[in-house]
């Protein structure tokens, strides 16, 4: 292999929304040369927040990929070869739950992970949220407490909260030296140094100093907490410990660090300033000494699509080439871009590549290596890369590039449903065309965004996360495309369910002259006794009552039915049915019959089957100070909340509640208000729940368009 391997990283910066992520990237491009002037977020200058809303807003809107190197020193003395430059990969993604979907694309083809936390929130929500995705991906991660200069900051809480919150086991490498105003540096547990910062040079620069003495007791024993957890994790380690802890070694703990990381035993902990220039140096070292390359990872598991059998693919440009789709997206310069991670062989520009998903080859005209909105060309990427490519036809997020030779399918991605809707149309004859495109753009570069047509009006909805995701894309469509719309009111993505089991004949029969139509079965239909979504079928047919070429086409009908649920015509998300019994004519039966017969069995038998109108319940987090704790949980009743337990911390009340979606529009406005702007309130997706009755009634009359009656 041309290069090697075990220095490159490829990583993610997470966290809760205004943690300091971009923040923290934009120093890492600044410490290792990428820049030359710190992009700061409150400023709009951010080089990884390079669209328009980004900038004015201050938020991480879309993950950005950025590609730079990192010499790692040999000041701190540990066993690695210094002369060595590490390239290191950077997604720094958003923080907004609205754009979750970001988070979850990029931890799919990501090595390893910097988790970031706020010295003085701690966990917050969508830390959590982050943190499941990660463990669902099995991501190793370090954690960086950040903000250790603002009033309130306490890192030792914040260590308490990642272990109590999100079951982790944290192991911090570090201790500030101070905290708020008098943060001045860190207290390397490895190697038993205090060190600090240089402001003059911001932060470029750093000196060993003597451990202060009010921290040398706290030093000593975060110190033996570590020795102990690393020789916990290494048995070998642990005879030394028992004979001398002293005589364990730097190398030693790093290497049995580098191995609990990679393993998912530990995260361990650093923490900083990143406004303030301090410790994102120590960071960037740990990721070089922590977290994991490519060739520290099992193999890539996959399906042969041709046999079925399960394949792996390892790290090495001499496999068969395999590539993962994870991010489309439109540049106005070079046209749409795919970003890929290559997981074996390699990729030159100009050549082909074949697309699972489709069973077609795609021309990769050209590649480029990614600096946030900004590309350099170049001529072939190898195993373990990023990059991205343009010159395709037709790939899509999740989509699985291979040599055609050598196909293989990885696990792609899945994506959570949309859950508020927007009715939008063109203001003029002239827009109709350029949104249509703009839209089909738009819904290609984002998984979580869906567009559909009413049957009955005509109109059409843009689905999304939540409000501000919509907000942002309607922006987008005036902004980048040109398209001017009128927006509707939000609208909650309603779903039905179906309570109770039902047996059900469907006899379809049509006679025009010739040759007819006919189909029979007889079904049980009902809800799942899992917590999966979709449709569960057992083909319970005995004796041939039914042909097997038929079955397919009845699955294929039930399944098509779910889209208009019994009700008001929203979709139902998860049901079962047992197909057992039948009949069919031997001249007038044919597959597109059964399915037909399927469509009006759901039709007749989900009526029969307790229906019911299911909405989507948010997860509501407010952090107010003590004195509104009442007027906000009074409102929180008001639109119907739950309220699941209140919380003190540092002065405020963090409130927490489960919140029906269709009684929350506009609320962070109206929570201004009753706080006088003083509160904060953050809102996930949690799950579906039943509609009461009477509500259930006026939303179903108000779709049939009918009078309640």
């Amino acid at each position: 292999m041309s290069k090697d391997l075990s220095y490159l990283r490829n990583i993610g910066i997470m966290a809760h929304i205004d943690a300091g992520k971009t923040t923290t990237t934009e120093r890492i491009l600044y410490y290792t040369g990428l820049t030359h002037k710190i992009g700061e977020v409150h400023e709009g200058g951010a080089v990884m927040d390079w669209m328009e809303q980004e900038q004015e807003r201050g938020i991480t809107i879309t993950s950005a990929a950025t590609t730079t190197f990192w010499k790692y020193p040999t000041s701190q003395g540990q066993s690695i070869d210094a002369t060595k430059e590490y390239k290191i990969n950077i997604i720094d993604t958003p923080g907004h739950v609205d754009f979750t979907v970001e988070v979850e694309r990029s931890l799919r083809v990501l090595d390893g992970a910097v988790a970031l936390f706020c010295a003085v929130s701690g966990v917050e929500p969508q830390s959590e949220t982050v943190w499941r995705q990660a463990d669902k991906y099995q991501v190793p991660r370090i954690c960086f407490i950040n903000k250790m200069d603002r009033a309130g900051a306490d890192f030792f809480n914040a260590v308490t909260e990642i272990r109590d919150k999100l079951g982790a086991n944290p192991v911090p490498l570090q201790i500030p030296i101070g905290s708020e105003d008098n943060f001045r540096g860190v207290i390397d547990l490895i190697t038993n140094q205090a060190i600090i910062w240089n402001e003059e040079d911001l932060g470029m620069t750093s000196q060993i100093i003597p451990i202060p003495e009010n921290l040398k007791a706290t030093s000593e024993e975060w110190r033996q907490r570590l020795v102990e957890s690393v020789a916990g994790y290494d048995d070998a380690l642990l005879e030394k410990f028992f004979e001398n802890p002293d005589s364990i070694t730097k190398g030693e703990m790093i290497a049995a660090i580098r191995r609990a990381v990679t393993d998912l035993s530990f995260s361990p902990v650093l923490c900083g300033s990143s406004f303030k220039n301090k410790g994102v140096q120590a960071l960037l070292d740990a990721v070089c000494a922590y977290l994991p390359s490519p060739l520290d990872l099992p193999p890539v598991l996959g399906i042969n699509p041709e046999d079925d059998q399960e394949e792996t693919r390892r790290p090495d440009s001499a496999e068969p080439f395999a590539a993962l789709a994870f991010k489309i997206t439109t540049d106005p310069f070079v046209g749409r871009l795919a970003f890929m991670r290559i997981y074996s062989g390699n990729l030159g520009a100009g050549s082909y590549v074949y697309n699972n998903r489709t069973n077609k080859k795609e021309r990769i005209s050209r590649l480029m290596q990614m600096h946030s909105n900004k590309q350099n060309p170049i001529d072939m990427v190898e195993a373990g890369d990023i990059c991205a490519c343009v010159g395709f036809k037709d790939i899509k997020t999740g989509d699985t590039l291979t040599d055609e030779k050598h196909k293989i399918v990885l696990e792609s991605m899945t994506f959570p449903e949309p859950v508020i809707g927007y009715s939008i149309e063109p203001k003029t004859q002239a827009d109709v065309d350029k949104m249509s495109m703009a839209v089909a753009k738009l819904v290609e570069e984002d998984p979580t965004l869906r567009v559909e047509t009413n049957e009955e009006t005509g109109q059409i909805i843009l689905k999304g996360m939540g409000e501000l995701h919509l907000e942002i894309i309607i922006e987008r469509l005036k902004r980048e495309f040109k398209v001017e719309i009128t927006q509707g009111a939000p609208q909650v993505a309603y779903k039905e369910a179906v309570t109770t089991s039902v047996e059900h004949r469907e006899v379809y029969k049509k006679q025009t002259g010739g040759r007819g139509k006919f189909a029979d079965i007889v079904f049980e239909l009902g809800p799942r006794e899992d917590e999966t979504l979709g449709l569960e079928f057992v083909n319970a047919i005995v004796g041939g009552a039914i042909p097997r070429e038929f079955i397919p086409s009845v699955q294929k009908g039930f399944e098509a039915a779910m889209v208009n649920g019994p009700l008001a015509g929203y979709p139902v998300e998860a049901m079962k049915v047992r197909l057992f019994h039948g009949s069919f004519h031997e001249v007038d039966s044919d597959a597109l019959s059964f399915e037909l017969a399927a469509r009006a069995g759901f039709r007749e038998a989900a009526k029969k089957a307790n229906p019911s109108l299911m909405e989507p319940i948010m997860s509501v987090e407010v952090t107010t100070p003590d004195e509104f704790t009442g007027a906000v949980t009074g409102d929180l009743n008001r639109r119907r909340g739950l309220m699941k337990g209140m919380e003190a911390k540092r002065g405020v009340q963090i409130v927490k509640a489960h919140v029906p979606l269709e009684a929350l529009f506009g609320y962070v406005t109206d929570l201004r208000t009753i706080t006088s702007g003083r509160a904060a309130a953050t809102l996930t997706f949690s799950h579906y729940e039943k509609v009461p009755k009477h509500l259930a009634e006026a939303i179903i009359a108000k779709v049939k368009g009918a009078a309640v009656k």
